[in-house]
């Protein structure tokens, strides 16, 4: 049997594991063996999985096929940042990147859900690649295994945070990138905290409200970056469908259902929503339930005319905010020389 008739062993359920053991008339260990090579030890190799006997192996080999995800081109940013490209099973690239933080002794994983996007925020440079499809559970799960391995290698270091900002819309994948945190936050995967998890949304409120309403775990950042909905409309199509006051209706659904940390993500963009009456209009937002504010700076995106905001402005932004009694956090960019800051990942050369 060929790769393109069997079976992904990874998109089978555990039962389904069970039947087959079943079926080749193999003790129900023998499943339990293999579900903790797949999702606890990340192996995607049959011959890998050292405690199956051999003519066992042999036997899956015959009957499923790992789709597994392929290390292309690593590049390592001045500032520590390592930038992933992944090359899928049809050929397609996504990215990942690797943000240490050693004297925090902080490593995150910014991760993604899409091959593409199909939002067209216009500061975005995944925005302007064309969406090809959504990623499967086991392809969010190898971005975390494989980027794992890197910190270990370079950092003596096990990942720990988790963030959804990296290529795609998590909540335009939603099913598979729920499924992939199961994979890596249950006991019988990684068993990485959800607390240590964050999913952004650019905000498409009736899947904010869905979130609450499965019980996640995990805390919810929103891609603001505007908090008036006439400046939100120019840069972020989806404000035209999804305004404000949905939005934070929603997400008000979600944080009273949860009790989960929502935090906004703000870039900063000169002259455009840097003042004060921008600051003004997004303390509106934050009255309704605890949010903490990451004010990003603006990275640069080839053919888009935006410029960052000075230091002087984003200071005197945060500072209106911070004495209203709002968590700000002033985010400097990370891997910008090789293009994996926020906003950047297109998957260039």
């Amino acid at each position: 049997m060929t790769a393109s008739t069997s079976k992904d062993i990874r998109q089978i359920s555990k039962q389904d594991l069970l039947d087959y053991c079943s079926s080749q008339g193999l003790p129900s260990f023998r499943a339990n063996q293999m579900w903790e090579w797949i999702w606890k030890k990340g192996v995607t190799r049959f011959d890998d999985m050292r405690n199956v006997p051999k003519d066992l192996r042999s036997k899956l080999s015959e009957d499923f096929h790992f789709q597994g995800v392929e290390l292309d081109k690593v590049q390592k940013s001045m500032d520590g940042t390592i930038k992933s490209r992944l090359k899928l099973h049809d050929g397609h690239m996504i990215e990942a990147v690797l943000i240490p933080v050693p004297k925090d002794k902080r490593f995150t994983v910014c991760v993604s859900s899409q091959v593409g996007c199909s939002l067209s925020c216009s500061f975005c440079a995944t925005g302007k690649m064309k969406r090809m499809r959504n990623l499967d559970p086991a392809e969010i799960y190898d971005q975390v295994v494989i980027v794992n391995k890197q910190c270990q290698e370079h950092f003596d270091a096990n990942l720990t945070n988790i963030v959804f900002m990296g290529m795609g819309e998590p909540l335009l994948a939603y099913n598979n990138v729920l499924k992939g945190i199961e994979h890596i936050t249950s006991e019988y995967g990684l068993h990485m905290s959800p607390r240590r998890i964050t999913v952004s949304t650019v905000g498409i409120e009736k899947m904010i409200r869905k979130l609450a309403d499965d019980g996640v775990r995990f805390n919810l950042a929103l891609s603001l970056h505007a908090a008036i909905d006439e400046k939100r409309d120019q840069i972020m199509p989806i404000n035209e469908t999804n305004n404000l006051d949905a939005l934070m209706l929603a997400l008000k659904y979600f944080y009273n259902t949860t009790n989960n940390r929502i935090s906004y993500e703000y870039i900063a963009f000169e002259g455009f929503n840097d003042g004060i009456e921008d600051a003004r209009a997004l303390y509106h937002l934050c009255r309704d339930f605890p949010v903490r504010i990451n004010i990003i700076e603006y990275n640069p995106v080839e053919g888009v005319p935006y410029v960052k905001s000075p230091e002087d402005r984003i200071d005197a932004f945060a500072r209106y905010l911070t004495d209203k009694g709002v968590m700000v956090t002033l985010r400097r960019s990370r891997g910008k020389d090789i293009d994996a800051a926020c906003g950047q990942l297109a998957n260039k050369g």
